[in-house]
């Protein structure tokens, strides 16, 4: 009883908890590919903790939009599709006239194409190059600008566990996932010390559309179970509390960091 009184008088005094550092209230978060896997779950947990929410892609999705209204918060759907780089130059400037500013920056949207590398396209090469690299380059420099004037923000990049490996069949995927590790480190380098924090998320095996053919393949997804300590696949909501770490106060002396979220697989 006595506990739950100073706690409680502790919050009324303004003395800031550690669960306060956990919050993003009032903050303009963007997340691309918010309306799937990886970015549904992390739109929903930005908007608990807070957040005005973005999401970009190609077309809106009604249970996101009730997830975040559900919260209290201001929600905004942007038709977009990143394989196109005038498109996607637009998503910024668009961001800002609708809500005023981006605080928080997802890069979470990606394809990958699978085909093994004596016959891959080149167009499937560019098409998985622009979006999940290129894209996040523009997307982050567009951001940073807006966050540079402010002197904070937070950009996060999805990569993978392939931005340490080679994978199978997925050049063009684990070559971008090695591109967006090293974007990560760069601009964490030149931002750092102006308030911008940049870091990334590399996740193993989870159970979403880009895995659906190898979680339908009984060996190789045996294989991967097999291959992780915790001895199954992950779930996208799983990724959700890494992202508002690295988007909220708790992380402000984290930068440049690729943390792999992967059931242990990076420790085998």
């Amino acid at each position: 009883m006595v506990i739950r009184i100073v706690i409680s008088f502790k919050r009324m005094g303004g003395i800031k908890m550690i669960l306060d550092k956990f919050r993003i209230d009032e903050k303009v978060a963007v997340v691309t590919g918010g309306t799937k896997g990886f970015g549904k779950s992390i739109v929903k947990a930005f908007a608990e903790a807070g957040a005005d929410i973005v999401v970009i892609s190609r077309t809106p999705d009604d249970e996101v939009r009730k997830s975040v209204s559900e919260c209290g918060k201001r929600f905004l759907h942007l038709s977009a599709d990143l394989t196109k780089r005038n498109e996607t130059q637009t998503v910024i400037p668009r961001v800002i006239e609708k809500m005023g500013t981006v605080d928080i920056l997802v890069n979470n949207a990606g394809i990958i194409r699978r085909t093994p590398a004596i016959d891959y396209s080149i167009k499937d090469w560019d098409e998985t190059l622009e979006i999940d690299l290129t894209a996040a380059f523009i997307l982050s420099q567009a951001a940073g600008r807006v966050m540079l004037k402010k002197g904070s923000g937070k950009i996060i990049n999805i990569t993978s566990v392939l931005a340490f490996q080679g994978g199978l069949n997925v050049l063009a995927y684990s070559a971008a996932k090695h591109g967006l590790a090293g974007l990560t480190k760069a601009l964490a380098n030149d931002w750092a010390s102006k308030g911008i924090n940049v870091n990334a998320i590399a996740p193993s095996f989870f159970v979403t559309e880009l895995t659906e053919a190898i979680q339908k393949d009984p060996v190789r997804s045996k294989s991967i179970t097999g291959r992780t300590p915790m001895g199954r696949w992950g779930e996208p909501e799983e990724i959700a509390g890494a992202a508002l770490f690295l988007a909220s106060p708790a992380s402000d002396f984290v930068h440049g960091v690729i943390l792999p979220v992967d059931g242990g697989w990076m420790a085998w």
